[in-house]
């Protein structure tokens, strides 16, 4: 990647990357929520987004590939190539298989038998985490987080993400931020900044968040029982 350009330059063709990428996912969001049940799993919605993405001529001009369960490659002490478990979805920029824009997704607010979960916890536990220890991204300078706010109050699943962010910081090497940044139609967006420890190198986590329905009213989440899981 050096090559092509330091940290820097990176950082920044990621970022314009991510978000005109996020323009698309803006795009096909209403047809592929339209088309899952009220509170699906989150593979559910992110298999259905990458195949509308995938047809989508706007966003086919926008990366080599995009694939669903990306897998990249670990190396072991003997070289040996391993796995290191799959991203959600990833953008692959060339042929090769070093670079790409990672999206790890996880679901928030999610709603239960009239109680509103959460789940901002294992948003920054099992999600930012895999950025910051490297199991994601390995080398890269930019990932993405992907935030599916089942009941479609964003600006609740943005609190508690932003807390429990903080909540972590020790543990995920937060080093800037939570920052706001531009809005896409519905999609909220903010970004971190993290030191990975074993490397020493800094990661940029770009965080969107998108309504799977309508906004609760005010009223209806004030009878829910919220769960902080």
């Amino acid at each position: 990647m050096t090559r092509a350009g330091g940290p820097a330059t990176w950082t920044d063709r990621f970022r314009t990357l991510d978000t005109r990428f996020l323009h698309r996912v803006a795009a096909v969001w209403p047809r592929c929520v339209a088309m899952l049940p009220s509170q699906p799993q989150e593979d559910a919605i992110t298999i259905n987004l990458v195949h509308m993405l995938s047809k989508d001529p706007g966003a086919r001009r926008l990366f080599h590939w995009l694939e669903y369960q990306y897998e990249p490659f670990g190396f072991a002490a003997d070289g040996s190539a391993c796995s290191k478990g799959k991203i959600d979805m990833a953008l692959l920029v060339d042929r090769g298989r070093e670079r790409y824009l990672a999206y790890e997704c996880k679901r928030l607010n999610v709603v239960r038998q009239g109680r509103r979960h959460s789940l901002a916890t294992l948003y920054v536990t099992e999600g930012v985490v895999r950025f910051v220890t490297e199991q994601y991204a390995e080398n890269l300078v930019v990932g993405c987080m992907l935030g599916y706010v089942m009941d479609g109050n964003v600006a609740a699943a943005q609190t508690k993400v932003w807390a429990a962010i903080n909540h972590h910081k020790s543990g995920i090497g937060l080093t800037a931020g939570p920052e706001t940044d531009r809005s896409i139609g519905e999609i909220k967006r903010f970004f971190s900044r993290h030191l990975r420890a074993a490397s020493g190198q800094e990661i940029e986590v770009r965080h969107a968040l998108l309504p799977f329905c309508r906004d609760t009213s005010t009223e209806e989440i004030g009878q829910w029982k919220v769960a902080n899981s």
